[in-house]
């Protein structure tokens, strides 16, 4: 399998930093990494991280004003991307095909070509522009997933609540995981 994961500049970036650890782990999956301008100010400003650890989780990494990589041709087979965080700005290019940046142009050939899109869209309240962005990416085929906390599996740190996020990533495209307890029923809870 190959994934393309794109790291915006909304906050949250320890989703699109978590998915990249999970999947560093598994052998049969390739990922190819792009991160904004503003991703990487986010890194530094919220997490430990530096951006050289993060780029080495990932096969290859492309910058985001390169047009031309191999990523904005339809031509790159792959299995689909995610965009963990992805910024209203980055939701608003997508859903109006604006593609200035590679990120939003490897999210509109994925798109355009068929391919799972996930973004992971990290803004709180959404007006309604947000709203009709988040409608016209679905209505293109994407799928909007903001990392909205559950506690049926009790979570009892933030990691168990980031890895919960990343599993619903991980079930969309049917790469196993033990990262959360499935919903068993109340049945089973007593």
């Amino acid at each position: 399998m190959v994934l393309i994961v794109g790291i915006s500049g909304a906050s949250g970036v320890i989703y699109g930093i978590r998915l990249l650890e999970f999947l560093k782990g598994k052998r049969d999956i390739e990922t190819h990494l792009i991160i904004t301008d503003a991703g990487t100010a986010n890194i530094t400003y919220e997490t430990g991280w530096n951006i050289k650890d993060i780029c080495s989780l990932a096969h290859s990494v492309y910058d985001v004003n390169d047009i031309s990589a191999r990523l904005a041709s339809g031509s790159f087979r792959n299995d689909g991307m995610i965009i963990a965080p992805c910024s209203v700005k980055t939701l608003s290019a997508v859903a109006n095909s604006y593609t200035d940046n590679l990120l939003v142009r490897a999210a509109d050939v994925t798109l355009k070509e068929r391919r799972r899109l996930i973004l992971m869209v990290r803004e709180t309240p959404f007006h309604l522009g947000h709203i009709r962005n988040m409608e016209r990416v679905t209505e293109m085929g994407g799928i909007v997933l903001p990392p909205v906390p559950a506690f049926y599996h009790k979570p009892k740190t933030i990691d168990d609540i980031i890895n919960h996020t990343v599993g619903k990533i991980l079930d969309i495209f049917e790469i196993q995981h033990s990262l959360y307890s499935r919903w068993d029923g109340f049945q089973s809870q007593r």
